[in-house]
């Protein structure tokens, strides 16, 4: 119903019994404040339908002959996933306009390019949560660690040494594990030495007890096919949580925390020269109070914390 309708569907019931009754047509819309005409109309359905011809109906027409046909809609669809085309390179195949193709892409899910798989090019199914801790994201990234007095970032490339005989210091990698709860994106890491299964097991029993302090109960993990996620102690580690595991080679299935590492690397590992290992490894504790507390989510609204507040008194 518009927000200028006169009647409800109630008020529409009383104009017809009115009629019933025996009052004039025109006296009774006069009466509710209409037109004579529509008055009719509400008349002439009830006396065809009764009560249910005096429901809202939908303003949509019964037929629509200019409507784009059904096989030009899959040749749309068709040069969207398999040729991964936008609109306006589809009209000029299929000499239409693009606002057209844009439209018939709208109805089909596949307006955006980030609602597609990057390598199939299908439609990518969002896994969405209703509650804090029934779904947690874990993965590892691996970083390259700072030498003692800052890296070519600090010094500039031209800085290292090129002589073939001098030893060129490699401070090897450094293991940042990560924890995202999928409803909140709530976020727990680590900068740990390796990725070895007692590693990974025991990084679980921190994030578990800072999810619980904070009120969080986790019901499930879904991790990557890494063979520390695969081992026994990963497993002893979780109890009787459920564990959930990615499909081979589809990485998109933990979006949320490896989304969540590339916000990681950009405002954190790389948003500027560091001097040492320790200096980068101290800022992450900062970084992360700023990202659960402070930093506007876009995909919840708010900070994480703004979904998880009302569990615990402490965080309100």
């Amino acid at each position: 119903m518009h927000r200028n309708a006169r009647l409800t569907p109630e008020g529409r019931l009383l104009l017809c019994q009115r009629i019933e009754a025996g009052w004039p047509v025109a006296h009774v819309a006069e009466a509710m404040g209409m037109s004579r005409d529509r008055a009719y109309v509400w008349w002439r359905r009830y006396q065809a339908e009764g009560v249910a011809g005096l429901q809202d109906r939908s303003s949509r027409p019964r037929r629509c002959p200019t409507k784009t046909k059904a096989s030009r809609e899959r040749r749309i669809v068709w040069l969207r996933t398999n040729r991964g085309y936008g609109p306006a390179r589809i009209a000029g195949i299929i000499k239409m306009p693009s606002s057209t193709v844009h439209r018939v892409l709208l109805r089909h899910g596949l307006n955006r390019l980030d609602c597609l798989d990057r390598p199939t090019r299908t439609p990518i199914r969002r896994m969405e949560m209703s509650r804090p801790g029934e779904l947690v994201h874990i993965d590892v990234k691996k970083l390259g660690r700072i030498p003692k007095g800052g890296g070519w970032r600090v010094h500039g490339r031209a800085a290292r040494p090129h002589d073939g005989h001098a030893k060129r210091e490699r401070p090897g990698y450094a293991y940042v594990h990560s924890a995202v709860d999928a409803y909140s994106r709530l976020a727990y890491s680590e900068v740990l030495a390796d990725e070895k299964a007692a590693t990974a097991a025991g990084f679980w029993g921190r994030a578990a007890a800072h999810f619980s302090r904070i009120g969080i109960t986790v019901e499930r993990v879904l991790t990557d096919n890494g063979s520390c996620y695969r081992s026994r102690d990963f497993a002893v580690a979780l109890g009787s949580i459920v564990h959930s595991r990615t499909r081979p080679y589809r990485p998109a299935t933990n979006g949320k925390v490896e989304r969540f590492n590339r916000t990681l690397l950009a405002e954190w590992a790389y948003a500027r020269p560091w001097s040492s290992e320790g200096q980068r490894n101290r800022a992450l504790t900062t970084w992360l109070h700023r990202y659960n507390h402070h930093r506007h989510h876009t995909a919840i609204g708010g900070p994480p914390m703004s979904r998880v507040s009302n569990l615990s008194g402490h965080y309100s």
